[in-house]
């Protein structure tokens, strides 16, 4: 099965993924829903894992659903949940049921999500995790067992990471770009970016080496969100003129000046090709997918 999403990003042009947030439970009708109407509209879909550590429908689940509808999913596993053992289990059914393309991440704190209580395992990092990938494409687990069968069913995954262009100080995230870069991670989507001049400076760094970036679009609803995640995530910072932007389009209208505000960065990242491509997380607005692109004038 040919990797169309890591064709296109490998061949220089300007790809687009979106991100897909599944139900806290088994009803899944909206999810495939989005999942539908992005399918073809997008180069490829994460399903996020237990975002934010709140537990919700499995990202490998709604990998299924994408595969079912056509388009290409991107499968994220964070370590937070699962030890090495089950890591590289659910990596080996992933690679059994077609899926190429996986994001490795580390995972949010438990104490952020609705199971505060549960118990972290964080048996490895993403780092580590992106070392299991390499190792079972080898043949072989993180334990130096072989696998058994033909090696030409080997997992052989396109493995991407994250990175947060923005956060402050800069240099514990360039210590740990670098280290997924040479453990060997392909592509990284970012986390939000809004600052296009902080973000042009990490793009001058992160351009000597041979990995694809794609930016991290996270689609504003308004002013209060604006201020809510400057001061309660780390690593992005809305600077002030957006949410004055945003507090000027009036009670009611902040959700399409949101529209405005993403679709015109993607605009400029793809003209200015400040990056190979985006990374759009509509956060509970995936229906509004379209109308970005669109603004973005990549309808």
């Amino acid at each position: 099965m040919e990797n169309k999403f890591r064709e296109k990003l490998e061949s220089g042009q300007f790809v687009i993924t979106a991100e897909i947030g599944p139900p806290k439970g088994t009803d899944i009708r909206e999810m495939i829903e989005h999942i539908k109407l992005l399918a073809d509209k997008v180069d490829a879909l994460n399903v996020t894992d237990n975002q934010s550590s709140v537990m919700k429908y499995p990202s490998l689940g709604g990998c299924i659903e994408i595969m079912k509808a056509g388009g290409m999913p991107l499968l994220q596993m964070t370590c937070r949940d699962r030890n090495r053992l089950a890591l590289e289990s659910d990596l080996l059914l992933a690679s059994r049921l077609g899926i190429q393309n996986i994001l490795a991440l580390t995972g949010d704190a438990v104490t952020v999500g609705d199971h505060p209580q549960a118990k972290p395992v964080f048996d490895i990092e993403s780092v580590q995790l992106i070392d299991v990938i390499n190792h079972l494409g080898e043949g072989v687990d993180i334990g130096d067992n072989k696998l058994e069968g033909d090696p030409q069913f080997f997992p052989q995954f396109y493995t991407g990471a994250i990175v947060t262009p923005e956060a402050e100080p800069i240099e514990p995230q360039l210590i740990k770009f670098e280290k997924k870069v040479s453990i060997g991670a392909k592509f990284f989507q970012t986390q939000a970016i809004y600052d296009l001049e902080k973000f042009k400076k990490f793009m001058d760094y992160a351009r000597k080496f041979d990995v694809k970036i794609m930016a991290g679009i996270v689609l504003l609803v308004g002013p209060g969100m604006a201020k809510y995640m400057n001061k309660n995530v780390p690593g992005i910072i809305v600077p002030q003129y957006l949410i004055d932007e945003l507090v000027d389009a009036g009670k009611g209208n902040g959700l399409e000046k949101g529209i405005e505000i993403a679709g015109r960065m993607i605009r400029e990242i793809k003209q200015n090709k400040l990056a190979d491509g985006v990374h759009i997380m509509a956060i509970g607005k995936e229906a509004m997918v379209p109308s970005i692109l669109k603004t973005a004038g990549l309808a």
